[in-house]
């Protein structure tokens, strides 16, 4: 069974995942627009909302006809405290973590 912690960072994992949250860093969004500047399906978009969902870091609500997106300020704290204990990564960067564990597994292989 997968921990809150495991599906953060595999949500985290993806670079259209990180872009539209950024984007709910400014405020709700409704889904038709924050599918809006990516060159890929609606549906492709609400599977990466889906899986934004299940990590916990955004919410998701229905406002009559449209589905709006809303990023939990909470939600990366877990995952925040985990990195600080490892001292090298604070204040928190996440693009400079996935860069270091690009480079970890790549001298693994």
């Amino acid at each position: 069974m997968e921990t809150r912690l495991d599906l953060v960072f595999a949500a985290l994992s993806d670079q259209t995942r990180r872009a539209i949250l950024t984007m709910l860093l400014e405020d709700d969004m409704a889904v038709t627009d924050v599918a809006e500047p990516f060159d890929m399906s609606l549906a492709a978009i609400s599977k990466h909302l889906t899986i934004l969902s299940r990590a916990g870091l955004i919410t998701q609500e229905k406002r009559g006809r449209v589905k709006w997106c809303k990023l939990d300020p909470d939600a990366l704290r877990e995952a925040s405290v985990w990195m600080q204990g490892f001292g090298q990564f604070e204040p928190v960067n996440l693009d400079a973590f996935e860069r270091f564990l690009e480079e970890e597994l790549r001298d693994e292989a």
